[in-house]
């Protein structure tokens, strides 16, 4: 089926790989517990607006935070230009986002349900939602957020050692009702990469990573594609009739 599909797909303004309707991911949090977030060298991708919405969020956010993020946000503010000249979210010691925040197993966002990443509550039985995540023995990491274990040290598989969990302290704030602002759109559609074009189109790559290889592994196990595996950040980032058009061209695809 693959060799029939051309490498690049348009919907609306909007280049995609075909990757995104043939290959197939879940994030496994049992196995990373969202490695992805921490390694690498930079903050995630942000846009003004996004900048400004955390701006006003700092508030809500502030006593979640590290005396260690506290200072580099009072030094550079909340995001900074990396190497390629992107703006991203401040980092604390060259890796983690600075709107990290570590809590011990247990922790609960929201309605005291555990939220796992797409912001879905964790139910009965870890159930797979649309756009999120197995919830995963109560390892509360949401979309953006971060792996258990401050300066605990990476291990086979891609996880890390030690107990205790992740948070992304935006997502946190946003559902407990102190914010208005859930997190910037590049964290929740990850492994989705966006790319913004001079002619005002956009580019959406499907990017890979040796430390997700157990996501790919789980996505062939529950048959999801990616653009099945974050369609809740896809209608967040393009809207229903946007996702709707998608998802008819992938069925159109995959029945010839």
């Amino acid at each position: 089926m693959e060799n029939k599909l051309p490498p690049i797909l348009q919907i609306g303004d909007v280049l995609l790989s075909s990757d995104l309707l043939t290959e197939e991911f879940c994030c496994d949090l049992d196995v990373c517990h969202g490695a992805c977030c921490v390694e690498g060298d930079a903050g995630a991708p942000v846009t003004l607006d996004e900048i400004m919405e955390i701006e006003n969020s700092l508030d809500a956010v502030w006593g979640d935070l590290s005396a260690s993020a506290q200072s580099v946000i009072d030094r550079q503010g909340v995001a900074y230009t990396d190497r390629d000249g992107d703006l991203v979210t401040s980092i604390v010691g060259g890796k983690d986002c600075v709107f990290t925040c570590y809590e011990p197993d247990g922790e609960t966002v929201g309605n005291g349900q555990p939220i796992v990443p797409g912001g879905f509550p964790a139910g009965n039985g870890r159930p797979i939602v649309p756009g999120g995540f197995p919830a995963g023995k109560g390892r509360l990491i949401v979309p953006g957020g971060f792996p258990a274990g401050k300066g605990r040290p990476t291990v086979p598989g891609g996880g890390t050692a030690g107990g205790g969990c992740c948070l992304c302290a935006l997502e946190k704030a946003f559902r407990k009702g102190r914010s208005s602002f859930c997190k910037p759109v590049s964290c929740a559609l990850y492994p989705i990469r966006e790319k913004q074009f001079s002619d005002g189109s956009i580019g959406l790559n499907y990017h890979r990573w040796d430390i997700c290889e157990c996501g790919r592994r789980k996505g062939r196990e529950l048959h999801l594609k990616v653009y099945q595996f974050l369609k809740e950040p896809l209608l967040r980032r393009f809207g229903e009739e946007w996702y709707q058009e998608l998802g008819d061209v992938a069925k159109q695809l995959n029945a010839e």
